[in-house]
This record gives C-alpha cells, sequence and structure tokens, in this order.
C-alpha cells in the first residue's frame, strides 16, 4: 500500500470528500444524516450513527495524510471509501453524500471493515437509484423537448412552404384559365380572318381569270321596244 500522501487514489477521495468536509462545523459533519442528503428507508441506513471523535480523527487522519486508499466505490453523489492506517494498523469506512461524511466507521478488522465497506458500498447503490433515474429523466425531457423545438420548426417550415406552392398553384390555375380564354378568342379570331382571307382569294381568282381571257365579252344589247300606233284623232266638239 501507498501512503496518503503519494497515492493518487487518495487524493481523489481527499479531494471530493475529505477537503469540503474540513471547511464545515463539528457539528453539521457529525451530524448522521446531511441536511440536503436524499431520503432513504430505514433499512438502507447503517444501525450505528456516527461519533463525533470518529469523525474528528478521520478529519485529522486525512488533514496530515495518515491514511492510503484501500478501496473507493461511487455511485452518483454518494461514495463508499475504505481506509487504511499503516502507524495503527487502523481501518476507516466512510459513506458519504454530495460533500459530507455521512457515517464513519473504525475498525482494527480488516475482515469487519471489508463487510462494513461492501454494506456501505450497497447502499449507495440502492441510494443512488434515484439520482440516477432523475438524470436519465432529466435528460430525456429535455431531449425531447428539443426535439420538439427542432420538429416545431421543422413543421412550421412545411407548412410555409405546403402555403407557398398553394398560393403558386392557385396563380398558375388562374393564368392557365386566362391563357384558355385568349386561346378561344384567338381560335374564332383566326377562323374569321381565314373565312376573310378565303373569300378574297376567290376574288382574286376570279378577277385574274377574267384578265387573262383573250376572247373579247361584250355585254349584251339592250332590247328594243316596239312603235306605238298612232291614235286616232277624235272629233271636235
Amino acid at each position: 500500500m501507498k501512503v496518503m500522501t503519494r497515492s493518487p487514489g487518495m487524493r481523489r477521495v481527499w479531494l471530493a470528500v475529505g477537503t469540503v468536509v474540513l471547511m464545515n462545523t463539528s457539528a453539521c459533519a457529525s451530524t448522521p444524516v446531511a441536511s440536503n442528503a436524499a431520503p432513504a428507508t430505514a433499512a438502507a441506513e447503517p444501525a450505528d450513527k456516527v461519533p463525533a471523535s470518529t469523525v474528528e480523527a478521520l478529519r485529522q487522519l486525512i488533514d496530515t495524510h495518515q491514511l492510503t486508499e484501500v478501496r473507493t466505490t461511487y455511485n452518483s453523489t454518494y461514495g463508499a471509501s475504505l481506509l487504511f492506517q499503516p502507524e495503527k494498523l487502523s481501518y476507516y469506512v466512510a459513506l458519504f453524500h454530495g460533500k459530507e461524511f455521512w457515517r464513519v466507521i473504525q475498525t482494527d478488522s480488516f475482515e469487519q471493515a471489508e463487510g462494513v465497506y461492501r454494506t456501505f458500498a450497497q447502499q449507495t447503490q440502492t441510494l443512488a437509484e434515484v439520482d440516477i433515474d432523475t438524470m436519465r429523466l432529466d435528460a430525456g425531457k429535455k431531449y425531447a423537448d428539443r426535439m420538439i423545438a427542432l420538429n416545431q420548426q421543422r413543421l412550421q417550415s412545411l407548412q410555409q412552404d405546403a402555403s407557398r406552392q398553394q398560393q403558386q398553384a392557385r396563380e398558375v390555375a388562374q393564368l392557365q384559365e386566362q391563357a384558355r380564354q385568349q386561346a378561344a378568342s384567338l381560335t374564332a379570331q383566326l377562323h374569321d380572318t381565314t373565312s376573310q382571307l378565303d373569300a378574297m382569294k376567290q376574288q382574286i381568282h376570279s378577277l385574274e381569270t377574267m384578265q387573262d381571257n383573250p376572247n373579247l365579252a361584250l355585254p349584251a344589247p339592250a332590247p328594243v321596244a316596239a312603235p306605238t300606233p298612232p291614235q286616232p284623232a277624235s272629233p271636235s266638239p
């Protein structure tokens, strides 16, 4: 085992738990359950409360770097650590929540320390279930909110596109109707113009035929009226 001053793992425990605990007051640190700890069932709590002297002893040992980290378990904001004091062959098992110690048990038996550590580690897993579920549900809700916002934007964009397309379709339909009416009018005008053109061509053809005829065509003479016989003179009165 490495001494506390050279153990990277112990520095982790020191930074995560010990430093913050040393900043708290003695009364706050010796409280069995922290004020901000998540509620737990009676079965999940250790049977013994932490004596203030045990907490103070652990503080001093951490402060003077006399402990070596044997095991540490983290579950969300809960953690359990098994620490060894080489000078006295003593073991400290700590259960902590967030930045505060929750329970501390000191023993000279490694087997007892291992049993307490396993109990604390199991408790951290049980206690962290609510935090982990809350974290997952919160992340899921935020993800769903982001997806709703993105899909809302997508829906609005599609609705705007559909509205523009419908407007364009109505405009095209109006243009098509105007074009059909214009085509019908042009068709009637073309029919009239074609009829006039055909009549002119017939007249031109008749005149050309007449001019190309070498025979002199004279108009028929007008009929002569028969002379009127003279009337007999009437006797004078």
